[in-house]
């Protein structure tokens, strides 16, 4: 079975830190396009961080830059995404992605909350 599963998030004091890991089953995450997306309430999914599989080469949104880090553990199949000086704005449910091949996977997602 495909899936992917979220962990990580909880709630923290801004400014704090938090490492969400996406870990997957039933296919192979360095073969993929991985992203991480979040949704605040009241607000559309926007697109985090991303990194290549071809290259390794990392996206980060203009909000996030500097304060988070994408990363990949391929013996454990897991992304995960470093999460420093948080602040208030970032309270979201992450989602990790997957896409290649015309599959695209969605974890179901874990909720961070940074309170001010």
């Amino acid at each position: 079975e495909v899936q992917l599963v979220e962990s990580g998030g909880g709630l923290v004091q801004a400014g704090g830190s938090v490492r969400l890991s996406c870990a997957a089953s039933g296919f192979t995450l360095d073969d993929y396009v991985i992203g991480w997306f979040r949704q605040a309430p009241g607000k559309e999914r926007e697109g985090v961080s991303g990194i290549s599989n071809k290259d390794g080469s990392t996206y980060y949104a203009d909000s996030v830059k500097g304060r988070f880090t994408i990363s990949r553990d391929n013996a454990k199949n897991t992304v995960y995404l470093q999460m420093n000086s948080l602040k208030f704005e970032d309270t979201a449910v992450y989602y990790c992605n997957a896409r290649q091949w015309g599959n695209n996977y969605w974890g179901q997602g874990t909720q961070v909350t940074v309170s001010s």
